[in-house]
């Protein structure tokens, strides 16, 4: 017993001694081969979505020097003569150009003010349906649309819309006037966006719904016991909780504004609604695809995106002040 502790003591003096020469143990880190090794299927997972992104949206913008020069197919990119600031005034000075900024921002705005609701709306709504089977059925009718082409929709949309469509028929049959819905510009934007809210409302709210799992059960809980009613509690619990996620998701939709798709807008629009339905991309797609002016829809493509980053930029600083909720 007597030497065990004097074995002890001795130890102990000489760790003490080590850690008063100010002496530190040196943990060996692992290489980064070992690294690499360790978590290779997490690099092989995110992989697939860099080399998307490096060959799909960063090698093309190489292909913005066209914007700056007199391009020619034969010629190539590097033999074409530089233009400078030529494409880019011509655009500004361009009688379309405050007709197609106007029409896309409206068209986006409206369809922010009234499509950004919807999805949280029905997250809402779900989160409270109690009734597993109906609250899945619900939400494969509300995703459903999501997966159905564009062409499909706009197919859809012309059908239900024609002279003897289902608007006209029911319109009709109430005594109505019929009307050629998809002739008038006025009508335009209202069919554009109640067809974004039906097809990607339900898609949307998933995002919601997954941050409706993270509140704490106990709060809802404290709340309900506290006399707070169901609207009660989702006005003072359930939408504070997801206020960072919502406001995410309106500073990435600001930030996409200016850059509308064109593939519905494309599909939908005709000679009659060109007042309210022509917006920058099928300006680009008219200038660039169909009357070979490359540089120029380089140009007007260009000044979308610029106009897209700064409200991204805008959107951003205001949503950190306001609610501290940034994306950097």
């Amino acid at each position: 017993m007597g030497k065990s502790h004097s074995k002890l003591k001795a130890a102990n003096v000489s760790l003490t001694n080590t850690a008063d020469s100010g002496s530190e143990i040196q943990i060996r880190k692992p290489s980064r081969i070992k690294l690499l090794n360790k978590n290779k299927y997490l690099y092989a997972l995110i992989a697939l979505p860099v080399v998307y992104y490096l060959v799909f949206h960063y090698a093309p913008m190489y292909g913005i020097i066209v914007s700056f020069k007199d391009y020619n197919i034969v010629k190539g990119i590097m033999g074409s003569p530089w233009a400078g600031f030529k494409w880019y005034e011509k655009f500004l000075t361009d009688p379309y150009f405050w007709k197609v900024v106007r029409n896309t921002f409206l068209l986006s705005l409206e369809n922010i003010i009234w499509g950004f609701p919807f999805p949280i709306i029905i997250a809402l709504l779900l989160n409270e349906v109690r009734n597993r089977k109906f609250k899945k059925a619900i939400q494969s009718v509300t995703y459903l649309p999501h997966f159905i082409s564009t062409v499909v929709v706009c197919g859809m949309l012309v059908s239900i819309l024609s002279s003897d469509g289902l608007v006209n028929n029911l319109i009709r049959a109430l005594g109505g006037e019929t009307k050629q819905f998809l002739m008038y510009p006025e009508y335009f934007r209202t069919i554009y966006v109640v067809s974004e809210i039906w097809q990607k409302a339900g898609w949307t709210s998933i995002i919601y719904l997954a941050a409706l799992t993270g509140i704490d059960a106990s709060i809802l809980d404290a709340a309900t016991i506290d006399g707070a009613n169901r609207m009660q509690r989702i006005r003072h619990v359930t939408l504070p909780a997801i206020t960072p996620t919502i406001s995410t998701l309106l500073i990435m939709d600001l930030g996409k504004m200016m850059n509308l798709g064109y593939e519905k807008v494309l599909l939908l629009y005709n000679g009659s609604t060109m007042e309210t339905a022509d917006i920058i991309a099928t300006y680009v797609y008219r200038r660039g695809i169909l009357q070979n002016s490359f540089s120029y829809a380089t140009a007007v493509g260009l000044f979308q995106t610029v106009i897209g980053v700064v409200l991204l930029v805008m959107a951003n600083k205001v949503s950190k002040k306001l609610s501290e909720t940034s994306l950097w």
